[in-house]
């Protein structure tokens, strides 16, 4: 018979420990306790609705997924730092708002979870500049979450009846873009840092905020809607146009 080797678990282990000290390791550690998040952030939304909470914890594992798939492309430096980790937990708030959708919950908790989603936001980058942890994975990261708080946030507001459908337009840029660059290479590339595009992204945020409370009448959030709608097609155009002039 076989010996079994002694040491066996304690090199599985330390192999263990070896591997969560990875920034891979690190994020799927705290992509755990972001799940803890999502159920209780979900749970506050639609109590124990559980559809509505599993969709929540469906996106959340699609989010982290990607983001995983995202990091092994490129990360330079050894640990996630608290950067990340602020993001990781707006991920965590955004993929909780996807329980409205399928189940009841009142206008002011969304908000509330929504609110503090974008009170978080801008806090990732000044650590990761604090930290000296600044990447291409922190800024694509906290990019798509943003992107992704749009979409959900403008599909709760449609779906509650606070806006018509073209709240969607407001929920869709980053996607179509993205979408556009699948074609045309050209535009898969960085523009300049604009702080009119970070102040256009705010207002697309607040302004997706502020339609989640039932006070908002469809016969004002429309017109609004329009115009900020107005403002993120000003924006991509004017990095589109500066893609196009310097197109290789």
């Amino acid at each position: 018979m076989d010996q079994i080797n002694p040491d066996l678990p304690r090199v599985t282990r330390r192999s263990l420990a070896s591997s969560l000290r990875t920034p891979g390791g690190q994020l799927v550690l705290y992509g755990a306790v972001g799940a803890a998040v999502v159920g209780l952030a979900a749970f506050a939304l639609v109590g124990a609705e559980a559809r509505a909470i599993g969709l929540s914890f469906a996106g959340y594992t699609v989010g982290l997924a990607l983001v995983l798939v995202l990091l092994r492309r490129g990360f330079p430096h050894d640990s996630i730092g608290l950067c990340n980790k602020v993001t990781l937990a707006r991920l965590a708030l955004t993929s909780a708002l996807l329980a409205p959708l399928a189940g009841s919950a009142a206008p002011w908790v969304v908000f509330a979870i929504a609110a503090l989603a974008l009170g978080l936001d801008g806090l990732d980058g000044w650590l990761a500049r604090r930290d000296g942890l600044s990447s291409d994975f922190g800024a694509r990261f906290d990019m798509e979450v943003d992107s992704a708080l749009a979409l959900i946030l403008a599909l709760n507001a449609w779906a509650a009846g606070t806006a018509g459908a073209i709240v969607l337009l407001i929920g869709l840029p980053r996607y179509a873009f993205a979408l556009a660059a699948r074609a045309l290479p050209w535009l898969d590339r960085a523009a300049p840092e604009r702080f009119s595009r970070k102040l256009v992204c705010v207002l697309q945020i607040a302004t997706l905020i502020a339609l989640q409370l039932p006070l908002v009448a469809a016969s004002v959030a429309n017109p609004v809607v329009a115009l900020v709608a107005a403002a993120l097609i000003w924006s991509f155009g004017r990095d589109i146009l500066w893609l196009w002039r310097t197109k290789p």
